[in-house]
């Protein structure tokens, strides 16, 4: 029944811009800390941001700070991410992720998320 769905998205040429959605079901994901992933081939997964609904936390990957911005809508019971300035190397499968722990945590270890969404392809390419 707990459920994560992300869309959003796509192909886009370096520079633009997706704006990606990470809808729940079975759970209030406000309730929650809530972490982006995102995994590209021949590479680890790895954590874009994590958004602390629990300790009131924002953090951004260094590679990402200043060009990604999450967010929430508690009526949608949904978080998005919004990714400006897009660089080739933002390709990867991008994941949303419920975490367990009261800390935000930037490391994604399997007890600290324990769901976790099918993810949304992300391609910059020109």
């Amino acid at each position: 029944q707990v459920q994560l769905v992300e869309s959003g998205g796509g192909l886009v040429r370096p520079g633009g811009s997706l704006r990606l959605s990470c809808t729940a079901s079975g759970f209030t994901l406000d309730y929650y800390n809530i972490g982006w992933f995102r995994q590209a081939p021949g590479k680890e997964r790895e954590v874009v941001a994590c958004i602390g609904n629990r300790d009131g936390t924002r953090y951004y990957v260094d590679s990402v700070k200043g060009r990604f911005t999450a967010s929430g809508d508690n009526a949608k019971n949904a978080m998005y991410l919004q990714m400006n300035s897009l660089k080739p190397e933002d390709t990867a499968i991008y994941y949303c992720a419920r975490g367990t722990t009261d800390y935000c945590s930037h490391y994604g270890y399997d007890y600290e998320y324990d769901y976790w969404g099918q993810g949304t392809q992300v391609t910059v390419s020109s």
